[in-house]
């Protein structure tokens, strides 16, 4: 036993768990069809591996399998201000938390200060109002709504920064935004990428062979991307970000649970959805508290900063589609809590060997 509590301590160091990937594998482009791009097929029973096309995994899908998508639609994130001195900054919009003012969460290139005054473009500026830990609050001189469709206009593709070229790539538009995000729940900062596979037919193919496809919002921001920063992973506090189900889907989650058919995550996003909808209304504690929601309300809104690491046990989500994610990342983490650290980081080692295609343009893994 106390062999074990070692190595649990020391598995929660951050360094366990990083790995060495060639440049040259960070994908810059997305594969065209998208559903062309590979799928590396991992068996937690008998640990195979197979090595196949994305479009192949209706083979490996069950009739009765929910197949659990995040909705969630990308905005242009991106923005460039100038100070009044001429000096340029460059804005990264996360969350707006207050709607009536329009102030958001943002991230900033360049120096600021409270009280700063950035215009954007003619008729449009922005106040910077304090810094809270790693994010600045900046309110816009625009009604929300307003400014969201000035946003759309003059704002760019929101690219993670390994992807090397002109952020007004306009291709991006289109191809960093999974084909069933929804125009009504606007509000990502980055894109849930295992979903950026998919396509129209493979989705009717799908469901054609009996799997039913739920949607639920997990708008992501910094919780998703945020590095961790402590060599402690248990000290990595994750930011919060906003959830929203229908009772319908919910239902049906706690029915295909009952029922034991399996839930199939469709990327880390929507395996936050669903573990923290555990967390904050099924677990039996909390469950009596539904009777309420179907009185007042056809959704349930919350937020989360549900942050899972080895050690997590999974409670809806069986199975988890998901791309190969950045070195000491969460992302890598819930990963390794699914299969297990030393495991997650050997197929990591074969999808190198085998030059898969990494990060949000990447390949796929399919665990089941």
């Amino acid at each position: 036993m106390p062999n074990l509590w070692i190595w649990f301590y020391y598995s929660m160091k951050l360094s366990d768990f990083d790995y060495n990937l060639p440049k040259e594998l960070i994908a810059q482009e997305p594969v065209n069809p998208r559903d062309h791009s590979r799928l590396l097929i991992y068996n937690r029973e008998n640990k195979k591996i197979e090595h196949q096309k994305f479009y192949d995994i209706i083979d490996y899908l069950n009739p009765g399998d929910i197949l659990f998508v995040n909705n969630s639609k990308v905005f242009s994130a991106r923005l460039e201000a100038y100070k009044k001195t001429g000096g340029k900054i460059e804005i990264f919009l996360l969350k707006n938390i207050d709607k009536k003012k329009n102030t958001w969460e943002c991230l900033i290139g360049g120096k600021v200060r409270p009280g700063l005054e950035l215009d954007l473009i003619k008729n449009l500026k922005a106040q910077v109002i304090e810094k809270k830990d790693d994010v600045w609050h900046l309110s816009f001189d625009q009604k929300y709504d307003d400014f969201i469709k000035i946003v759309e206009k003059i704002g760019q593709t929101p690219l993670p920064p390994y992807i090397k070229r002109d952020k007004k790539n306009k291709n991006d538009i289109k191809n960093y935004q999974t084909i069933y995000a929804n125009d009504e729940k606007l509000g990502s900062s980055a894109a849930p990428t295992a979903g950026l596979h998919f396509t129209e037919k493979l989705l009717k193919k799908i469901k054609g062979k009996g799997v039913e496809i739920l949607e639920g919002t997990l708008h992501v921001g910094l919780g998703t991307f945020l590095p961790i920063k402590t060599e402690d992973i248990r000290e990595h506090q994750m930011h919060s970000e906003e959830v929203e189900i229908s009772l319908e889907v919910l239902q049906k989650i706690i029915q295909a649970k009952k029922e034991g058919r399996r839930i199939i995550a469709v990327g880390t996003t929507s395996a936050r959805i669903l573990e923290s909808l555990f967390k904050k209304i099924l677990d039996p504690s909390r469950i009596a508290n539904l009777v309420g929601w179907h009185a007042v309300s056809k959704a349930i809104n919350f937020s989360t900063d549900i942050f899972i690491y080895p050690g997590y046990q999974f409670k809806i989500v069986d199975s988890l589609i998901t791309n190969f994610h950045l070195p000491k990342s969460s992302l890598l983490l819930m990963i390794s809590a699914l299969i297990g650290r030393e495991e997650t980081l050997d197929i990591y080692k074969k999808a190198i060997a085998e030059n898969y295609r990494f990060f949000s343009y990447g390949d796929a893994m399919l665990i089941i």
